[in-house]
């Protein structure tokens, strides 16, 4: 009888166990989001399959098998199919992507544009950092912030620091290329945003007219602008007033921008002039503006300058049209600036 009753208690706790088990596995399934704006689920993963409905970007999905690239998911409302690994976000992935729009809700917008061609939004910048979602082409976006990044070599060639290795001991190792990159806001078609890193030449900026033109003829390569304020023309139109900030030369710069230039706008000419230019700048974004509660009050902007390799505050302030460089104590500048 003890020996029936010792078996009798084996069987129960290996059936605990094993209901423990089990129990525990299912409700500690994965659960993934779609990373792309539409994506098919197939009944199968052969070749030959058919489709058994769509799910849309951020639509929750529990994986119920894996089968190398391949997933077997199950939506909110039950329906299961499969889909490929990489139209998936993870929970961390997806998390991370909610924290960057948090993020951006309270960053100043230094420029706005649209996507000029179908782009990728990252969550960091670089190529190598993973894709939130695919942008189709004429996307509006605000920029925040840009950062510069090396350009990964193309598979099968050298990095740089491996070619040096194998060089003769007095070689050099050739300058890595780099490439801008600019923290986004997209304005997606289903009135949603969403935030994350863009390759800055996939950005088309929506620089006011005439201000490209003026900004061409100078050599000068937009990276943001402002409207410092308006005035009205002759016929009583009011008419705005910008601070440019850009730089020469191709991408990857270590410095935000490198020159500044204010446009007024001439009641007797009846066109822009440039009132303000500053060269030989290291000027780090964001540009802090700060307008006054009165129209008629001077405007004030600021930013970091590293040319000197450490950060120094420049605060200009623009009266009419009039603009002058702050001493640390607010009070105007006696070095000359250039004015044409």
């Amino acid at each position: 009888m003890r020996k029936l009753l010792v078996g009798f208690v084996l069987v129960i706790l290996i059936c605990a166990a094993v209901y423990f088990r089990f129990h525990r596995a299912k409700s500690a399934r994965e659960t993934a989001y779609v990373g792309s704006r539409k994506v098919i689920l197939w009944s199968t993963s052969a070749q030959v399959r058919e489709p058994v409905g769509t799910v849309s970007y951020g639509e929750p999905l529990e994986v119920l098998d894996r089968l190398q690239d391949q997933l077997h998911v199950q939506t909110t409302t039950g329906l299961t199919g499969w889909i490929t690994q990489s139209d998936l976000l993870t929970s961390e992935m997806w998390q991370k992507a909610k924290d960057l729009e948090s993020s951006t809700a309270g960053l100043p917008i230094e420029a706005r544009g649209y996507t000029g061609a179908l782009s990728n939004l990252h969550i960091g910048p670089g190529r190598e950092s993973p894709r939130i979602r695919q942008l189709d082409k004429m996307v509006p976006v605000d920029l925040f912030e840009r950062q510069v990044e090396e350009v990964p070599p193309a598979p099968g060639t050298v990095r740089a620091k491996e070619a040096l290795s194998s060089a003769p001991s007095d070689a050099q190792a050739p300058a890595a290329k780099k490439e801008d990159w600019w923290l986004v806001r997209a304005h997606l078609p289903d009135q949603t945003t969403l935030s994350g890193w863009l390759l800055g030449r996939f950005v088309d900026l929506d620089v006011p007219s005439p201000l490209p033109d003026y900004a061409n003829s100078a050599g000068m390569h937009i990276v943001a602008w402002f409207e410092l304020n308006r005035v009205m023309d002759a016929s009583g139109e009011p008419k705005s007033q910008y601070l440019l900030v850009g730089s020469r030369g191709p991408e990857g710069q270590p410095c935000d921008f490198t020159l500044m230039r204010v446009y007024t706008w001439g009641r007797g000419r009846q066109r822009y002039e440039t009132a303000f230019v500053e060269s030989n700048l290291c000027g780090k974004l964001p540009v802090k503006l700060m307008k006054p509660a009165e129209p008629a009050a001077d405007v004030t902007f600021s930013f970091e300058d590293w040319k000197a390799g450490s950060a120094q505050r420049r605060t200009y302030a623009m009266h009419q049209t009039i603009v002058k460089q702050l001493r640390q104590d607010g009070s105007p500048s006696t070095r000359k600036h250039a004015r044409r």
